[in-house]
């Protein structure tokens, strides 16, 4: 079997990709469906670091001490001790209120000087000008007071705030309760919810583009393996004489495969990854800027790398697609021959042709993967090296008072979205790059050139009013039009003959029932059916005239009743039984449990011949006006032989038969035998005219009973 041509170059990337999107132009509204599912899930997703900065900065708020209340605590315990002191140092005779204000008139940068001298006081001067004073409700002490100044006095500090945070739980309770850390719970749970609620909306947003995508690509693959299995059936036999039966099937199962699976994974994974990508970088943007520069400069890395290993993965992603069809298709030839390959002592050198083609495969699978595998620990490395760019730089931000800590938490999260969707993205780029190679092989299968349309057919030969008189008119025929090997083939068969057409290996006897049966089409000539020619009636009307019997048996996976009637709904049990009893095959089938009804396949264990019996018992019980046998009987024994000549005999009484074989002897009662020889009728004539003759014929018959020494 030949073997497909190897691709020298790239295929065309671009032009794939575009057939691949003009192939989904009925999902389109499903696609946009699931892929705006995807975004509204990223964009939720992008909403939620702000929401949990938030979060961040209430707490940190609710960790630190109210330092309003303490700076008015401190005012108001130095005021009122200040005032007192000031009445004594200077022995006026002021009120208390008057004190107060005089106090609050003196200027800072004395007040300093003031409290600097006034921690100096000795214990015993401050009982005495301390008084209880009460604030926003509480009343502070003389005794907590002097405490405070105690203190005040430990801490190298220059002002009461500063020291009282540091000594936040030494202070005395009726001071702690005043400036004590209070949570805004309120806040907290209001974006808590919103934060659960984004989440849920997004995880069902995510469910729901899942099952749409899932349906969309499932129903992708039906279609893209219908139109291949229409297309199988208009594509002339030219085709699969030039492809691997493994390769065709690798297209329709492997390939297929990785179109829809990666239809199902990557696209909306590529959309919600993008969203994600471009979504961050707006979102670091608006909320820090500085920190926004510093993460996108140390994940800048990546796109130079992903860029450069994906420019060099894509031709080995269609090498190993190719290749894959290469390995299928000899694996499915050598094991279709497996007993030949052993009976010939082939086992060493189709494992060695077997180790090349794998060898080959396996090179271009591992440089494919490993140029796609590397991507995600590159990408891993560099949004590490981004969380630690923008913790440092936060840090600093946040010392210098140019930014919260909740901002921190959003940019570490941040970052976190802008690398890694470069990982999924750069991991989906590599499923396109397979999803297309495949697409390539699946679409330059189904532009395979068809056979010609019939659409201008319009006549039709009724199956039960055939008389079956047949005429080859100066047939031309070549596979290749630069070879023509049916070079002059004239013949004229009458209705109800039996037709034998010998002659030695090549010399075009099975191609001219091809052309009979309209499998090609005729370079030149013409071929006439009851006056009519074959060029004027549909393929599907010819086939109907013709029932075949070929020297390849093949039997589908049923039982042995649905093999016999194949595609003929109407034969009876009974039917079946007197067919295989004029063959001697109902013996063989009633020593199978359940008789007709016994499964067998194209590979249960029954014999050859058995199999060919089976096949022309097909071809008997079809009432078609035309009868082929091709080598119909090569695969019995001579007592088998004679069973299905008298069979075959009353087969073709009444019927036009075409019977090609080699073994010359069950040919004799042929009521006439074209002999051909490269292409053309050497002679014609009956058996014993031919013998007489002494010529071509004579010799192809003689030499079948001579022995060899």
């Amino acid at each position: 079997m030949p073997r497909p041509q190897k691709i020298e170059k790239s295929k065309d990337f671009k032009g794939s990709l575009k057939k691949l999107i003009k192939s989904l132009k009925g999902y389109r509204v499903a696609l946009l469906v699931g892929i705006l599912l995807a975004m509204i899930s990223s964009i939720l997703s992008l909403i939620q670091p702000n929401k949990l900065s938030d979060v961040a900065d209430y707490v940190t708020e609710g960790l630190k001490p109210n330092t309003e209340e303490l700076a008015k605590v401190s005012e108001a315990i130095y005021g009122n001790t200040m005032g007192n002191f000031m009445v004594i140092y200077s022995n006026a005779d002021l009120l208390s209120t008057e004190t107060a204000d005089a106090y609050i008139a003196i200027e800072q940068q004395d007040k300093e000087r003031m409290i600097k001298e006034f921690n100096e006081l000795p214990e015993s001067v401050l009982k005495v000008i301390t008084t209880d004073i009460e604030v926003d409700g509480v009343v502070i002490s003389k005794e907590d007071q002097l405490k405070f100044f105690e203190i005040m006095k430990s801490m190298d500090k220059n002002t009461v705030d500063q020291a009282a945070l540091a000594k936040l739980d030494e202070l005395p309770e009726s001071i702690y309760e005043l400036i004590k850390p209070t949570m805004d719970m309120k806040a907290i749970k209001e974006v808590c919810l919103a934060i659960l609620i984004m989440i849920i909306v997004s995880a069902l947003c995510n469910y729901f583009e899942q099952i749409i995508m899932a349906l969309t690509s499932n129903r992708y693959g039906f279609k893209i393996r219908k139109n291949i299995n229409d297309k199988i059936n208009t594509l002339p036999l030219k085709y699969f004489d030039q492809h691997e039966t493994g390769d065709v099937l690798s297209r329709v199962t492997n390939d297929v495969d990785t179109m829809s699976m990666n239809l199902s994974m990557n696209l909306s994974s590529l959309i919600g990854n993008l969203t994600l990508f471009l979504g961050s970088i707006v979102m670091m943007f608006v909320t820090n800027p500085i920190m926004a520069v510093t993460g996108i400069v140390a994940s800048t890395v990546g796109f130079v790398f992903m860029f450069v290993i994906l420019g060099k993965s894509q031709k080995y992603f269609v090498q190993r697609q190719e290749q894959l069809g290469d390995l299928n298709g000899y694996i499915e030839e050598i094991y279709s021959g497996h007993n030949i390959v052993v009976a010939y002592n082939g086992i060493d050198e189709t494992n060695e042709e077997f180790d090349k083609l794998n060898n080959k495969l396996s090179v271009s699978s591992r440089k494919s993967q490993f140029l796609s595998g590397i991507m995600q620990p590159l990408m891993g490395f560099v949004g590490n090296l981004g969380y630690v760019a923008i913790c440092i730089v936060g840090s600093y931000l946040v010392m210098n008072g140019k930014t919260t800590f909740g901002t921190i938490v959003a940019f570490m999260i941040y970052v976190r979205m802008f690398t890694r969707p470069l990982s999924q993205i750069a991991q989906s780029m590599t499923s396109l790059q397979s999803t297309v190679a495949a697409a390539e092989r699946v679409f330059e299968f189904l532009e395979e050139k068809e056979m010609n349309k019939q659409d201008d057919i319009r006549k039709h030969l009724d199956k039960s009013k055939v008389k079956g008189n047949i005429e080859f008119k100066n047939v031309k025929f070549g596979y290749d039009s630069n070879r023509i090997i049916i070079k002059d083939f004239n013949a004229k068969v009458k209705s109800g003959q039996k037709i034998a057409i010998v002659g030695p290996t090549g010399a075009g006897k099975t191609t001219m029932v091809n052309l009979l049966m309209k499998f090609y089409e005729i370079n030149e000539g013409n071929i006439i059916i009851d006056g009519i020619s074959t060029k004027e009636l549909s393929r599907e009307n010819i086939h109907d005239l013709f029932c075949m019997v070929l020297q390849d048996t093949w039997l589908f996976d049923g039982s042995v009743g649905e093999n016999i009637r194949f595609n003929k709904k109407d034969v009876t049990d009974a039917e079946i039984w007197e067919v295989c009893r004029t063959l001697g095959l109902d013996h063989f089938i009633r020593t199978l449990p359940n008789g007709l009804e016994a499964p067998v396949g194209d590979n249960e264990a029954i014999s050859q011949g058995q199999k060919q019996l089976i096949t022309i018992a097909r071809g008997m019980i079809e009432d078609a006006p035309f009868l082929i046998l091709d080598e119909a009987t090569s695969n019995v024994d001579t007592r088998t032989e004679e069973l299905v000549q008298k069979a075959m005999d009353k087969l073709t009484e009444g019927r036009t038969s075409f019977i090609i074989a080699h073994r010359l002897s069950t040919i004799k009662n042929a009521d006439l035998i074209l002999v051909m020889d490269e292409g053309n009728i050497v002679e014609q004539g009956t058996h014993e005219q031919l013998m007489k003759k002494k010529g071509f014929y004579a010799k192809l018959y003689n030499s079948q009973f001579e022995k060899t020494i």
